[in-house]
């Protein structure tokens, strides 16, 4: 199937790691991996997980005020432990194991689906607390990634491997996958862990096959290998964009699930800088929150989540039915293209003083304006060459007709965007 559409369009998601980590507020399943505790005293917190508090509905709510698309809840992380009633032999699950007592992934699922929003579930490949797991090794680990076959919780002696506790592993989680897909049919599936195992250790064709036909059109991420849609960069907009769809992860604040000390939380600001320049690259910003263990997301993730939705309304013609805009060197800051190709929005993160430039523009210019007031600004060109053309200058929009955070102008172009990326006269 090719990539769906929506994908494209939708711009920003929600990442929600929420799960039994919250309740100690550490590292989701890091944690016992990296001995900052061990497997017993993280499993502890099975105890205190309630889940009191939790409301997907009030969730839903506020990703729309967020200006989200879709958002993706992690349903199982690598602890093992599922926010489902799994059936699957030796699966943890907070609806049997822990005081919540029940079904979190599926009034997630219909909160979004009534306020129109996609529905994305993060599945870990790995399990570092089933018994069946650390039963093969890596036969060529990536040396830029975590030293998967050094950890006996995911890897065993050499020559200590188990080929059938192997194959008994892959039913649990191909049953774990097929109880996901069945029961709440993810527009998207958001697989982790796949650097600890090859492609066809994992299985990863038999996988996709028996997803894509449950429902054809689910997108999965390049956490599937080869057979993911889109590529997935965490933590950094990256410089050179990856070939075809793609999505950066990014946390509000510094960890991906809850943890109370953590008050580095990102500007709104600074999420909209991570935003423009994401999508002026091409991308999605899938932007993550950490529910504490009642499901209550902070005030503080909160608001600015809020805050990102209220510049993304003021901006919407900026942002959906846009693709990337102009390359780095025409504009000094993230753009966007209008889905005819003439219209270019141009964002300035700093209230601009006497003028706004864009080089190697061929197009002539029938208008330009203020995103969200309207406001229209004189426009004229100086110099160029043969076939190298001059330099737009705008002028600078009043201050009444600035955003705190980014303006955006609208530049009407006289027919589909054209541009010199030539190095002038020899």
């Amino acid at each position: 199937m090719p990539m769906q559409p929506w994908f494209a369009d939708a711009k920003l998601g929600i990442f929600l790691h929420y799960g039994i980590y919250a309740v100690d507020g550490v590292a989701e399943s890091w944690a016992f991996y990296g001995g900052e505790m061990t497997r017993e005293q993280y499993m502890r917190q099975l105890r205190g997980f309630t889940a009191a508090a939790y409301d997907p509905r009030a969730w839903a709510d506020l990703f729309v005020r967020a200006g989200a698309r879709y958002a993706v809840l992690t349903a199982r992380h690598h602890d093992g432990v599922a926010l489902w009633d799994t059936g699957a032999p030796h699966g943890l699950s907070v609806a049997r194991d822990t005081p919540a007592g029940r079904d979190l992934v599926a009034g997630y699922a219909d909160a979004l689906r009534e306020r129109g929003l996609r529905v994305g579930l993060y599945y870990s490949h790995s399990d570092w607390s089933h018994p069946d797991y650390p039963t093969v090794r890596h036969p060529d680990p990536d040396p830029l990634q975590v030293p998967v076959n050094d950890n006996r919780l995911s890897s065993p002696e050499p020559g200590a491997e188990d080929p059938a506790a192997w194959r008994r592993y892959l039913a649990y989680r191909n049953a774990q996958v097929r109880e996901l897909t069945t029961r709440y049919r993810p527009d998207l599936l958001w697989f982790d862990g796949e650097w600890e195992r090859s492609p066809e250790q994992w299985g990863i064709d038999e996988l996709a096959d028996e997803i894509l036909a449950v429902n054809p059109r689910t997108v999965l991420n390049a956490r599937m290998l080869h057979r993911g849609d889109y590529a997935t960069p965490e933590q950094g907009v990256p410089l050179t964009p990856p070939d075809g769809p793609w999505e950066l992860c990014l946390t509000v604040n510094d960890s991906w699930g809850y943890q109370g000390h953590d008050d580095r939380h990102k500007s709104v600001g600074q999420l909209v800088r991570y935003f423009t320049e994401t999508i002026g690259a091409g991308g999605n910003l899938l932007l993550d929150v950490g529910p504490r263990e009642d499901g209550g997301i902070t005030p503080e993730q909160t608001e600015r989540l809020e805050g990102l939705g209220g510049w993304i309304s003021r901006h919407a013609a900026a942002v959906h039915g846009t693709v990337a805009g102009l390359p780095a060197g025409h504009h000094y800051g993230p753009s966007t293209l209008s889905g005819d190709r003439r219209t270019l929005y141009l964002t300035c993160f700093d209230a601009p003083r006497e003028t706004v430039s864009v080089r190697g523009l061929r197009n002539r210019v029938r208008r330009v304006s203020v995103v969200g007031t309207g406001a229209e600004l004189g426009h004229r060109v100086t110099g160029g060459l043969h076939d190298v053309p001059g330099v737009l200058w705008i002028d600078a929009p009043a201050a009444a007709d600035t955003d705190p955070h980014a303006t955006v102008l609208a530049v009407e172009l006289d027919g589909e965007l054209d541009l010199y990326r030539g190095a002038g006269r020899g």
